[in-house]
């Protein structure tokens, strides 16, 4: 209930403090390209129930037509602005809407679609039983996650072999050990890490920073120590 609460008031909060942000983006998208202000997808949320996630659309409005689910490196099918709204991480804000719903949370497992929770189903058994969310430590470890997938030759099966078990070991951490005050050093690491990627990408005349190391030492330094105690226990 507590957690339930945190969640409510935050995304109300939120939506209030990013009104006029929505506005501008919503016009400079509209500006930029043909296509929705919003995106949604199918995602699989809490109990195996259904429901669509919102981000601010970022590709071209035929995407889905021109290539496949995952998006890789700098990939045709962005837009300008949705280059920008990546790299900051504000396509995400829309989620708000969904964490007031209940369809989500501000922290907790990302939400996959529906075919990558089939082929491991039986994990998500006890992924699912609390509410994915806008950020959690696979989020930290991979978020530059695209820039990983452009180095391989068959980025679908690099995701499903390597990326999503990874997550899902990270994602069953969480459930294990999940509390009021771990999704606040969650949440206090990801605005830290955007300003952090931010600040970083200024420096250097617009490259995409691209993080290929995957070790555990990306996962936050006091989230760390959950993983940590995992691997301990196990």
């Amino acid at each position: 209930m507590m957690k339930r609460a945190f969640d409510f008031f935050s995304a109300v909060i939120g939506l209030l403090v990013c009104a006029p942000l929505f506005m501008l983006v919503a016009a400079v998208i509209k500006l930029d390209s043909r296509g929705p202000i919003l995106f949604k997808q199918e995602r699989i949320g809490k109990g195996f129930r259904p429901f669509f996630i919102y981000k601010f659309r970022t590709m071209v409005e035929d995407a889905p037509q021109r290539g496949g689910v995952l998006t890789v490196g700098r990939d045709p099918r962005i837009t300008r602005v949705g280059h920008i709204l990546r790299r900051t991480k504000i396509d995400e804000l829309p989620q708000l809407i969904n964490v007031l719903r209940g369809d989500m949370s501000l922290v907790g497992p990302r939400p996959e679609v529906r075919r990558h929770v089939q082929l491991f189903e039986k994990r998500y058994d006890t992924i699912l039983t609390v509410r994915p969310g806008i950020t959690d430590l696979a989020s930290l470890k991979y978020r530059d996650e695209p820039a990983i997938l452009a180095g391989s030759d068959n980025p679908e099966e690099e995701y499903v072999r390597r990326i999503l078990p990874d997550k899902l070991r990270l994602a069953e951490v969480y459930v294990q050990r999940c509390s009021l005050g771990m999704d606040l050093i969650l949440i206090l690491k990801t605005l830290l890490t955007l300003i952090w990627k931010t600040s970083s990408e200024a420096y250097s005349q617009g490259q995409p920073v691209a993080y290929t190391e995957l070790s555990g030492h990306e996962i936050p330094r006091q989230a760390g120590a959950f993983v940590q105690g995992e691997k301990e226990s196990s």
